[in-house]
């Protein structure tokens, strides 16, 4: 059954992850803790009384609002419609965040998060993904326009597998439209392998109640399974049982974190978020703090196990302190209720929803000058 808490959870707890770990993003671990103290970071640094989130949250809102819009059109058109070409379109509305100034002209409103002037803002945003999606996004896991198995790609593709919870599609399908979300930017197989690795986790421990262990082994067999030709694979499933495995011993946080790798691609960022959130399954503090304290990609570690163990704890264990302060929190929770309530209306239905035709077909929402 779908659960507001799990899908609150998710994106709050995404969006901390990747505030606290934005703060110490290239940072090696001498300077973190000169900075920080003995423990590292711990608490958000606020600028401006504001705890920042990078690229990381800012493309996870438009891989959401992408689906909502796809889901939105199609039942007011009667239509079917593909939910990849509207993630497309909602990621070069992220771009014309990152290039030009609020407000945008009204022929690029294509999404309602334009209107939110505080997006404007560039967060350290992967080359990687300016570059694809500058020259049109065009990548599939079939004819990949690059190379790329940085974490851009996995990164941002939570809410697939936190959508389609308890919904009529299966899990497959949803793994591989996050694939092919990242795929969109992310040529190489580990750079989209992950990705949908990432989705089946949220989406199993979404719906079914599994342990992040359960999620992730189960993940692991079914990109076997999805996947069977790709060179990569070994690689893939090496990676993730061996962070399984890390998370049961009594390795140290950091040194365990050592040997997975700093974050920078993607197979490291999610066996980074999977040992953290395995090994503090019950305490999101301490996922948090452990997935961001390292000489790597700390805010994408850091997104990621909050991705994961916010969907597996819920909004409510979320501790106040990463609520407070934490910037576009209203934003984002608005967005996690808009996908757990979904599009109430329909082409001949009687259900008229005006905020979410503001939101959903107008782009117009919360205001327009």
């Amino acid at each position: 059954m779908r659960d507001l808490d799990k899908f609150r959870g998710c994106l709050i707890g995404g969006a901390a992850g990747d505030a606290l770990g934005y703060a110490v993003e290239f940072l090696d671990e001498g300077t973190i803790h000169e900075r920080y103290g003995e423990g590292g970071i711990t608490d958000y640094r606020l600028i401006n009384g504001t705890a920042q989130i990078s690229d990381d949250t800012q493309m996870t809102l438009f891989t959401a609002n992408g689906l909502l819009l796809c889901t939105t059109r199609a039942q007011m058109k009667g239509l079917r419609l593909s939910y990849i070409d509207f993630i497309r379109d909602m990621y070069k509305c992220w771009l014309r965040t990152q290039e030009g100034a609020f407000p945008t002209r009204n022929e690029y409103r294509k999404s309602w998060l334009l209107n939110i002037p505080q997006l404007y803002d560039m967060r350290a945003p992967g080359v990687t993904c300016t570059k694809a999606i500058a020259t049109g996004a065009q990548g599939t896991v079939d004819k990949p326009e690059n190379d790329s198995k940085g974490c851009g790609g996995v990164m941002r593709v939570a809410p697939i597998g936190l959508y389609f919870c308890d919904y009529d599609m299966d899990i497959e399908q949803s793994d591989m439209l996050a694939a092919d979300a990242a795929a969109l930017t992310h040529g190489h197989e580990l750079g989209y392998i992950p990705a949908a690795a990432l989705a089946h986790i949220v989406r199993r421990i979404g719906e079914s109640g599994m342990t992040v262990t359960e999620a992730a082994a189960d993940a692991v067999k079914t990109m076997q399974e999805l996947f069977p030709n790709a060179v990569h694979i070994g690689e893939f499933v090496d990676i993730m049982q061996r962070a399984l495995d890390l998370a049961k011993s009594d390795m140290s946080d950091i040194d365990a974190i050592h040997s997975l790798g700093e974050g920078w691609v993607a197979e490291e960022t999610l066996a980074i978020a999977v040992f953290c959130s395995a090994r503090y399954e019950n305490d999101f503090e301490k996922a948090l703090i452990a997935a961001v304290n390292h000489k790597g990609d700390s805010d994408s570690t850091g997104a990621v196990t909050g991705n994961i163990l916010g969907t597996r704890l819920g909004f409510e264990a979320i501790g106040g302190k990463f609520r407070q302060n934490l910037e576009l929190y209203d934003t984002i929770l608005e967005i996690a209720d808009d996908m757990y309530n979904d599009c109430k209306m329909s082409e001949f239905g009687k259900i008229y929803d005006p905020v979410w035709d503001r939101k959903y077909i107008r782009a117009i929402y919360p205001f327009i000058k």
